[in-house]
């Protein structure tokens, strides 16, 4: 694009942008020749935002590869149109009068983002349940299906950097939007002719209404009744952060509800804040994001840390643990998920009117394979999806006589009820500290129970590696013309590519290599210019002893880390 054409392009949305902000912003970047400003706009420019997981994510700011009125107006229109062309049979009524569900988080520009999503449906007649306040995307999720709504719309960024934000979609099964109809809203923002023609409501509109506090209520009592606090949990002393995010208030009627003690809260990141002051980065996946809440625990000597992300759907938690650095840890995702799935479907097999035949546990191609045998022992089905939970929440829909147990992905995110069809960070707590009270009752501790899962199953140790690259595409086609035969000189035994998908899994750009008690899984990431491998040892825990047998799966790991980076390396 030439400067010239740059300059035009600029120029022409600048004014159809009906925000006046966003025009100075263009305006201010047009009016500096600077490189630094040139550069910017270039990139402003550079495409539009597009749909990767669930909906559109970016940075705010001005010009249609950033997050701002512009692209939600014309984002909402697609939906608006998808929405009214659609079988209008929709719980017996058309999608119109079913309506959209709409909450946001406290990102920069949230509540305007979410006003102008009404507006938009709102104007093109179909009905909006606006939910009030900075609430978590599980409730949104939750809303959707309660409310039998025809989609839902979260503005929300989930654990992205502090200026980004996004919009997310849900289908009216409260699961996240899924083929064909995300690459068909896709194609109608392409049509979308211009804004100034896209109709209006007004804020009071009569098709804008607010739910009141009993569908917050209902949320409550049914994740509440999935993981009540057992007797032993009034011992039960945890720290507890939402990372400047939006779950804190649910998060602590939650905990009250459920029978749990008060939490000890880390003030500094209770109050949401677009700022995420405290942190480099709002994702508790990150080193260092829990060292508020970790030197708290280790004043309190609590028993746990528990942390939400911004938006309230996934879920961290630490462990006291005298080897480690500062005398605690964070569990990864796998060990939370085995440790999950353990209790939930334990608890399932002692009720006598549940049929195990018919319980689904679910993770995915990339997670760690200890929730299988935890699953096959408990006598129920267990599936792997692609990565999301698109694809886990429906997992069930696919098998007649199934019913969803559970399901989780390594990147801290857990459905633990099926009546929320997302992962949700705050039901997943409740589940977690249930747990943990059990297993304090007994004189046990979380790093307890995990113990006594490898001791049975063997340990299962995971890692991840990420490659910064350009032409990712080049190392899949690479890998696919010739997968290797041998990693960290063991046999590979079996290569699985995914392309193509079978009647369960959908087409997926990942490759995954078997050997003898290990396995690699290598795909591209959807946001960033990087490769991802995802490894997995697994080594028998001969004797009960679980010392010999985890220095033994480290030491594999770190020659199966070396050769799978000289792999992605060529």
């Amino acid at each position: 694009m030439t400067g010239g054409d740059l300059r035009d392009r600029a120029a022409a949305w600048m004014a159809a942008d009906p925000d006046q902000r966003d025009r100075a912003e263009l305006a201010s970047l047009l009016a500096d020749a600077s490189p630094q400003a040139t550069a910017e706009l270039a990139d402003r420019f550079a495409g539009r935002l597009r749909f990767g997981t669930a909906g559109l994510r970016g940075a705010v700011g001005a010009g249609p590869n950033r997050m701002n009125l512009a692209t939600v107006t014309g984002a909402t229109a697609a939906l608006a149109k998808w929405l009214t062309a659609r079988d209008p049979a929709v719980d017996g009524g058309g999608a119109a009068e079913a309506g959209v569900v709409i909450g946001h988080d406290a990102r920069y520009r949230s509540d305007e983002f979410a006003l102008r999503t009404a507006c938009v449906l709102a104007g093109a007649g179909i009905r909006v349940h606006m939910l009030a306040g900075h609430l978590p995307t599980p409730f949104l999720a939750y809303a959707v299906r309660k409310l039998r709504a025809a989609a839902g719309v979260m503005i929300t960024a989930s654990h992205n950097p502090r200026a980004d934000n996004g919009y997310k979609l849900y289908m009216a099964d409260g699961a996240q939007i899924v083929p064909p109809a995300d690459t068909d809203i896709e194609a109608g923002i392409d049509e979308i002719g211009p804004l100034a023609d896209i109709a209006l409501a007004p804020a009071d509109s009569p098709l804008i209404s607010r739910p009141a506090d009993e569908l917050t209520q209902s949320y409550l009592d049914t994740i509440c009744s999935v993981a009540p606090a057992p007797p032993s949990a009034a011992w039960l002393r945890f720290v507890y952060t939402p990372l400047h995010g939006v779950a804190g208030q649910l998060a602590l009627r939650a905990f009250a509800q459920a029978g749990f003690s008060e939490p000890d809260v880390v003030e500094a990141q209770f109050a949401p804040d677009p700022a995420f002051p405290t942190v480099n980065f709002p994702n508790p996946e990150e080193p260092g994001t829990l060292d508020l809440a970790l030197a708290q625990a280790r004043r309190s000597a609590a028993d746990l840390v528990i942390a939400n992300d911004p938006d309230g759907d996934r879920l961290a938690v630490a462990v006291p643990d005298p080897a480690a650095p500062g005398g605690w840890r964070a569990l990864t995702g796998d060990q939370v998920g085995a440790l999950l799935g353990a209790f939930l479907l334990g608890r399932l097999a002692a009720d006598p009117d549940a049929d195990m035949a018919e319980q689904l546990a679910v993770s995915t191609i990339v997670s760690g394979s200890l929730l299988a045998r935890i699953a096959a022992e408990a006598g129920a089905q267990y599936v792997r999806t692609l990565t999301g939970f698109k694809w886990i929440a429906r997992a069930a829909d696919l098998r007649a006589g199934a019913r969803f147990a559970f399901g989780y992905e390594e990147a801290l995110g857990y459905e633990v009820t099926g009546a929320v069809r997302d992962k949700d960070g705050i039901s997943a707590a409740l589940a977690i500290l249930s747990l943990a009270a059990v297993a304090r009752s007994v004189g046990e501790s979380l790093v307890d129970a995990y113990d006594g899962l490898e001791r049975k199953h063997g340990v299962h140790l995971t890692a991840q590696l990420s490659v910064q690259s350009s032409s990712t595409t080049e190392i899949m086609a690479r890998l696919r013309a010739a997968a290797p035969q041998q990693l960290a000189g063991e046999r590979v035994t079996a290569v699985t590519d995914y392309t193509g998908g079978s009647w369960d899994l959908p087409s997926a750009d990942v490759l995954a290599f078997e050997l003898t008690g290990a396995r690699v899984v290598i795909r591209p990431s959807g946001t960033e210019p990087k490769i991802k491998a995802y490894l997995e040892v697994v080594q028998p825990a001969r004797d009960g002893t679980l010392s010999d047998a985890r220095q033994a799966a480290a030491e594999r790991m770190e020659r199966l880390r070396a050769a799978t980076a000289e792999l992605l390396a060529g």
